[in-house]
């Protein structure tokens, strides 16, 4: 290192002696510049010092910090691997009215496994006749308790979605205690109209680490209601997962909670405020379905996201998704493919005729569609507008996703073809088909199977 003292000027001890006796209002004047220049240093070494922490590596001291996610709790002993996550380890919570279950039961059959195999309770409003309820192999049923302290002031709503919200902290006062609760890792909402695909929505969840706080669902379907709502609410008609961890800590403060929130319309409104109070934002899934529409699932159900369907909800108000049928049976032709292959039901596939220009459109377990003429994966993947928003009025801008529209010429139109029968086949990304050749007239061959090297969807002109 050089010398820099050589040009720098000697102190004048005798000048500075003079300035400091000869003029107090001078001394004064340097110490406010001295202080002044000492607040401009540091405020500009606090203005750089963020943005050099955003744009390089943090200091290796600040590495060295160790911050537990909310609700952490220690890992298991080293060397031993936690058990995988199984439908035993779900506790379902399903919001019914007596009013409606003797019809919505129905639903509820179609997917909940009887003999123990699952765990939950059916939460109504008032005793109904339980005559076959345990026979017909349907969850076991609890009256909860009354809500007439709490304050509702949502215009034209109903009260009861006060007593809906709190089924979450009524299931964990249920389990508190108990032999069963040892095994408890999540808690799942649904309405009884919904519909769950249980080994889709333990795919999802072994996703996630149920020793911390996890609040996992989807919002509307509709972009308006998303607006009135909010775009960070779980949807309760769609699910909603909750981790035992952070249902436990919503079960201490719910009630203190819920009497700050009168104003709001619905029971998941209630448990969305709760955990933005608690901090744990909404981990989304596609895979919930809330279905606030009106129509045909064909649209949306034929140009499902790379997701595995969870749930399924509204089924009393769309159209039945097979034609023909009512709706329940509609659903119960649908849990064919689903338990062969419930991770692949409904994923698109695309191929072409090339010797008829054709697009093929194979929604596994559910939809074929042939539409004249080449349309890009791309375009395919979107879906069409075979429904309506939650608000009938509203125009194909209402949805909160991209829609395409279905052509006014019926010859552009697709025809679509409906599944009877599945084999099981299943592929980490979306599948390959293709239109295998065939002598037979009026029939077409599509084969539908994991995608070989280099293979892609493209149209091959001849």
């Amino acid at each position: 290192m050089g010398d820099h003292t050589k040009d720098q000027k000697p102190f004048s001890y005798e000048k500075a002696k003079n300035f400091s006796c000869n003029s107090k209002s001078s001394f004064y004047r340097l110490f406010s510049k001295l202080i002044l220049t000492f607040a401009i240093i540091l405020s500009i070494r606090f203005f750089f010092y963020p943005l050099n922490f955003i744009s390089s590596s943090p200091p290796r001291s600040l590495l060295k910090v160790a911050v537990s996610p909310i609700g952490s709790r220690s890992g298991p002993a080293s060397g031993q691997s936690p058990e995988q996550t199984e439908i035993k380890h779900v506790v379902f919570g399903i919001a019914a009215s007596a009013k409606l279950w003797k019809h919505r039961r129905d639903y509820v059959k179609l997917w909940w496994r009887p003999g123990g195999e699952m765990k939950g309770v059916v939460w109504l409003d008032k005793h109904v006749d339980r005559n076959g309820t345990v026979s017909a192999g349907l969850p076991p049923i609890k009256v909860s308790s009354g809500t007439a302290r709490f304050k509702y002031k949502y215009p034209k709503g109903n009260r009861s979605a006060i007593r809906l919200t709190r089924i979450v902290s009524e299931t964990v006062r249920l389990l508190n205690g108990t032999e069963s609760e040892k095994n408890v890792r999540w808690i799942v909402m649904g309405d009884d109209d919904t519909v769950f695909f249980p080994e889709n929505l333990i795919r999802v969840l072994r996703k996630y680490d149920h020793r911390q706080f996890y609040y996992i669902g989807s919002s509307s379907e509709s972009h308006i209601q998303n607006l009135k709502f909010s775009y960070g609410m779980a949807y309760g008609g769609g699910g909603f997962a909750i981790s035992y961890p952070l249902a436990k800590a919503l079960e201490k403060m719910q009630d203190r909670c819920i009497q700050r929130y009168p104003q709001l319309y619905g029971s998941d409104d209630r448990i969305h405020a709760c955990m933005a109070e608690l901090g744990v934002p909404l981990t989304r899934e596609a895979g919930f379905h809330q279905f606030d529409i009106y129509g045909s699932l064909i649209g949306l159900l034929s140009a499902h996201p790379l997701a595995p369907i969870v749930s399924m909800h509204h089924l009393d108000i769309v159209d039945p998704i097979f034609p023909n049928m009512d709706r329940v049976n509609a659903i119960k032709r649908f849990m064919v493919p689903a338990k062969l292959d419930s991770a692949s039901l409904a994923q698109q596939s695309i191929c072409y005729d090339t010797a008829h220009q054709w697009t093929v459109s194979v929604s596994w377990g559910f939809t074929v569609q042939i539409i004249r003429g080449v349309l890009s994966a791309r375009k395919m993947e979107i879906p069409m507008r075979t429904f309506v928003d939650w608000y009938k009025n509203a125009d194909g801008k209402s949805d909160a996703f991209n829609t395409r529209p279905i052509s006014e010429n019926a010859c552009q139109r697709p025809r679509v073809y409906y599944l009877s029968n599945a084999l099981p086949d299943s592929a980490p990304r979306r599948d390959c088909c293709r239109v295998l050749p065939t002598k037979k007239n009026g029939t077409m061959v599509i084969d539908v199977g994991a995608c070989k090297d280099d293979e892609i969807v493209e149209f091959s002109f001849k």
